[in-house]
């Protein structure tokens, strides 16, 4: 007797199978679309990495082996021969060839804070090292430059003749002077800084490079004993600097932030205790300020200072810590329109935040640092924000960072990233002399002073070279843009425009990685 089998179905099997595969790819599209529908889609780990290739095209003295931007050659390579000193290497601070000591310094402390705050997500889009190479290279500057306990040289190039000139690094023929700050001629303000710059790299580099973290620290230290001890602004000692980075906020700030990042790095209470004894008599919880920039920098200082409080070692200190707070709050709300309406920082018609005409974007970019790294540290503490509006969460706090970030890329009146190379449009002409004449390696025939000028700075064509990562000055208060190379208050970029937002991209990137995962999540439990 034959055995009776069950048919296979097997046609009506393979349509349930298609059907499910074609239900998984449905609910993949209709999440997929809902993404891309409520807000503007933007690769964050694009913008990461574009920028972090600025900080190369910004790079004076001899270029490494591995250099990434290939339109730049060697520059700069007789810097502090006059003075017999070595100073060779470092950062171009814009458009021009003057390094100036003030902003890189800012810019290479920015950037170490990125990798404090963020070193997992910028690992994790593959950046780690892109990161920590463009810290290094300003620090093994600044190790250079500080050529005694009490002596740092400040700038190397005069920003007047440079002015008169519009040539490529390669060929540049100006002045390479360079000046100190000293014992007779002190500079706090910058002393402040490079040791805050220093210390906060050392936190980069302590258990990758130990020795190198030492070294900076080392530096660190003599640096803000000699602000400390030797009081004054420094272009009150060096006037060259006036006319393009001069002191405004003077250098109790920056002393301040010195001592925070020193107390950071070291554990040292001293430093500590120098925070929390002259917080009033230096301005760390009486100024209320609504700008962070390589000038003004007591907001990062109350922000810094202000995370302190949730470790029980602090709490003898808590009532100082929470004035820090309070004026560290006062400069987050007053981003978030949430401060009296007198106190607020203004914005334009589309929402991006306003603060002056020249170069808006560098406070654009420190600001979205700021709202992020605070955000994480209430969602970390389980607290909200408390303004004159109300009681803010972080995801309120973190949506509006992102909101000028995607203004930054794109989600903008213009329809233009203002990071350069991002995205389909962007500036053409930025105001840089490397990248707007023929690259170097290109053609090495000598291109002089005012022979850029005649030949290539009223070019009507875009840059023969882009300067990618870049983030420009950025539009006006009325959102409008002019990509003119000689609009240099809109298209000159800077190293401390760009350096805030390797943080803020790194942290945006992850947050992406983290919805991607939650909807694939969703799909598969369906």
């Amino acid at each position: 007797m034959e055995k009776k089998t069950k048919p296979h179905h097997c046609g009506a099997s393979k349509k349930s199978n298609t059907f499910v595969v074609q239900l998984y790819l449905l609910l993949l599209l209709l999440i997929t679309l809902n993404i891309s529908t409520t807000s503007q889609a933007f690769n964050y780990t694009d913008a990461l990495s574009k920028s972090l290739l600025y900080f190369e095209s910004q790079r004076s003295g001899r270029l490494p082996y591995n250099q990434r931007v290939t339109w730049r050659d060697h520059s700069g390579l007789t810097d502090g021969l006059e003075q017999g000193v070595d100073l060779v290497g470092g950062y171009y601070d814009a458009g021009d060839h003057v390094k100036f000591g003030l902003p890189m310094a800012f810019t290479v402390t920015m950037l170490s804070w990125s990798v404090i705050e963020f070193r997992q997500q910028i690992a994790a889009a593959g950046e780690l090292e892109h990161a920590m190479e463009a810290i290094k290279w300003g620090t093994d500057y600044f190790i250079k430059a500080h050529t005694s306990p009490n002596v740092l040289w400040a700038e190397v190039g005069d920003g007047d003749t440079d002015h008169y000139c519009w040539q490529r690094p390669e060929d540049m023929t100006t002045s390479r002077q360079a000046y100190k700050i000293d014992e007779t001629h002190p500079g706090s303000d910058l002393a402040g800084e490079t040791a805050a710059a220093m210390a906060a790299a050392a936190l980069v580099f302590k258990k990758t490079n130990p020795h190198y973290a030492h070294l900076l620290l080392h530096h660190a230290q003599q640096l803000f004993e000699f602000g400390d001890k030797y009081r004054d602004k420094y272009d009150g000692s060096l006037g060259v600097v006036k006319s393009y980075y001069a002191s405004v906020s003077g250098f109790k700030d920056e002393l301040l932030w010195a001592a925070l990042w020193l107390y950071k790095a070291t554990d040292n209470e001293k430093y500590l205790k120098y925070v929390i004894s002259k917080a009033h008599s230096f301005g760390g919880i009486g100024w209320a300020i609504t700008e962070f920039s390589w000038d003004v920098k007591y907001a990062g200082l109350q922000l810094v200072a202000s995370k302190l409080l949730i470790e029980e070692k602090h709490k003898q200190h808590s009532h100082i810590l929470e004035l820090y707070r309070s004026k560290a709050e006062h400069y987050i709300c007053s981003c978030l329109n949430k401060n009296n309406d007198t106190k607020n920082v203004e914005r334009t018609p589309a929402g991006l935040l306003y603060i002056r005409q020249w170069n808006n974007m560098q406070y654009v970019s420190t600001a979205a640092f700021l709202l992020t790294v605070y955000s994480d540290f209430l969602k970390s503490s389980n607290q909200k924000l408390s303004c004159h509006g109300g009681m803010v969460g972080h995801e309120e706090v973190l949506d509006f960072a992102k909101s000028q970030i995607d203004y930054i890329l794109g989600s903008n009146p213009m329809n233009m990233s203002y990071l350069v190379g991002y995205g389909p449009k962007y500036p053409q002409r930025v105001h840089h002399r490397g990248a707007s004449v023929e690259s170097y390696r290109e053609n090495k025939g000598f291109i002089g002073c005012t022979q850029g000028y005649d030949n290539w700075y009223g070019r009507e064509e875009p840059n023969p070279n882009v300067l990618v990562g870049a983030l420009v000055g950025g539009p006006d208060c009325q959102d409008n843009f002019v990509d003119q190379r000689d609009n240099y208050m809109q298209t000159e970029a800077c190293t401390y425009n760009t350096a805030p937002l390797v943080g803020v991209f790194a942290k945006f990137s992850d947050v992406e990685v983290q919805k991607m995962d939650q909807n694939v999540g969703l799909v598969a439990s369906y």
